[in-house]
């Protein structure tokens, strides 16, 4: 019975369904206690991959990751074909310095996916953020054999409905739009399921809190006589 209850020792990939599994990779701290609380050894895996399965791009998913991209102590940051053209005053503001970021926008699906994984393998980078709207199961697992060799942050931005499909990623988010935040839900993790879903309050985006974003978009709405427009800025900027 004893070496029952000292399990735990025996290995640290060894852990219980009911619990959140430890793990002898390093993490680092997500910048907020209710999320870290949720994941196994309390904050974004590296060396694998994390999904943001998320329900439309801008709803907050870069400013989730503010606190962890502007700890990153100055190690580049590859945005690998984002919807949209990054905003640099928006990582400006996010305390990044945007001679750090890395804009690749290859044409073809399968350059993205060779880029990818050259740079997982080099280890150079501190973050590898790529966007995809398709990817098979295979390039998924060549990625995480990638990212396995160093010590690199990598996240895979999807659409929601990727959610139905099976993943070989360590840690899966559902994202979707909140008041005051973003609604985060556990798809995935090694550990329980999650309880549903919660919400981290972000800071909004600058285009948001100055006055002339908000006299442009009041100018946008006054035009089209609809719900405001979202712009490259809002989309972009964290």
């Amino acid at each position: 019975m004893s070496a029952l209850s000292d399990y735990e020792k025996i290995h640290p990939s060894l852990w219980r369904g009911s619990q959140l599994a430890r793990t002898a990779r390093r993490v680092i701290d997500t910048g907020y206690e209710a999320l870290s609380a949720e994941l196994p050894g309390g904050g974004w895996p590296v060396s694998t991959l994390v999904e943001f399965l998320t329900a439309q791009s801008g709803i907050g998913e870069m400013r989730i990751l503010r606190p962890t991209l502007a700890s990153l102590a100055g190690k580049p940051i590859a945005l690998i074909q984002p919807p949209q053209v990054p905003n640099i005053q928006a990582f400006m503001y996010m305390g990044i310095d945007s001679s750090k970021l890395v804009w690749i926008t290859p044409k073809k699906t399968a350059d993205a996916l060779w880029s990818a994984e050259q740079i997982l393998k080099a280890g150079s980078f501190g973050a590898v953020l790529f966007w995809q709207q398709h990817i098979r199961g295979e390039s998924l697992r060549r990625l995480i054999l990638a990212a396995q060799s160093n010590e690199t942050l990598f996240v895979l931005m999807r659409p929601l409905a990727s959610a139905q499909d099976s993943s070989p990623a360590s840690l899966r988010l559902a994202l979707r739009p909140a008041e005051n935040g973003v609604a985060v839900e556990v798809i995935k993790r090694k550990g329980p399921i999650g309880n549903g879903s919660f919400v981290l309050p972000v800071d909004p985006a600058p285009s948001l809190v100055s006055s002339f974003g908000r006299r442009s978009r009041e100018f946008l709405v006054r035009e089209a006589g609809t719900s405001p427009i979202v712009t490259p800025a809002d989309v972009s900027a964290p």
